[in-house]
């Protein structure tokens, strides 16, 4: 079973980001880019050096490291950096990768861009702030086909009333 999941782990490792350690994945977002907008030292100061590094810098957490991939209640995940709403948690499933899965996103909530750190895939970022939240993939469920592979530290999840 152990081995199953360290498979797993190195499967998902490559298929949905870099290495938690990599600090170098992309370039901050550009200031004037989006509408939420810090200064390096205010965003250090509103997040964890985690939230940081994944947000800012295009880090990405261990797998099966997050405590949201497994929440299964009603409720909104929105990014960790500026609240924005991004994914209804009826569109998660579980995915195997170890990171918090989605197929859809909330309309105009995420952007996406072409990323050629490793190999060619599709960056997902916070249309609000910029904020790095993950990849997406063409291997997901029904009704979309896609796979929103989020970190969970870049993701805060609020339960329905």
């Amino acid at each position: 079973m152990a081995t199953a999941a360290l498979g797993a782990a190195a499967v998902g490792a490559v298929a949905c980001g870099t290495s938690a350690y990599d600090q170098t994945a992309r370039a901050a977002p550009q200031a004037g880019d989006f509408p939420f907008e810090l200064t390096d030292a205010q965003w250090r100061e509103r997040l964890t050096a985690e939230q940081f590094n994944v947000l800012r810098n295009a880090g990405t957490e261990r797998p099966f490291s997050s405590s949201l991939n497994d929440e299964h209640r009603g409720g909104t995940f929105s990014c960790a950096g500026c609240d924005r709403k991004l994914f209804d948690a009826a569109t998660k499933f579980d995915s195997g990768t170890g990171w918090p899965s989605f197929y859809q996103p909330l309309a105009g909530a995420v952007g996406e861009e072409v990323d050629n750190s490793y190999g060619t895939r599709t960056e997902v970022h916070c249309a609000n702030c910029g904020g790095h939240l993950g990849h997406v993939f063409d291997d997901g469920p029904p009704p979309t086909g896609l796979r929103y592979c989020m970190n969970g530290v870049a993701l805060k999840f609020e339960a329905a009333q």
